[in-house]
């Protein structure tokens, strides 16, 4: 019993052109698209892709107005601190790590 031969240059080109000659055989034998079809989808594609601008900059928007938002919660949650308390809340951060530590 002769074992598998792996086909040489010559084979694998024949076969390659073979499928690209049945695919072009395939393209060929479709019937043409329908001018009024045709024009349906591409009206269809661009009142998708209108949609879809528009859910993105309403997206845009929304999270734009929930950042300002959060924003404006945090500057009234925490009042701005002077340079001598933010040094004195981060020494205390500090001497409490060193705390821990012993």
């Amino acid at each position: 019993m002769a074992g598998y031969k792996e086909p040489g240059l010559e084979a694998r080109r024949a076969a390659a052109a073979s499928a690209r000659e049945q695919a072009l055989a395939k393209l060929k034998a479709r019937a043409p698209l329908d001018p009024a079809t045709q024009a349906e989808r591409i009206a269809a594609a661009e009142a998708r892709e209108k949609m879809q601008a528009e859910k993105r900059e309403l997206l845009k928007a929304k999270k734009a107005q929930e950042l300002a938002e959060k924003a404006e919660r945090a500057a009234k949650v925490a009042p701005a601190l002077t340079e001598a308390e933010r040094k004195a809340a981060r020494d205390a951060k500090y001497a409490a790590r060193k705390a821990r530590k012993k």
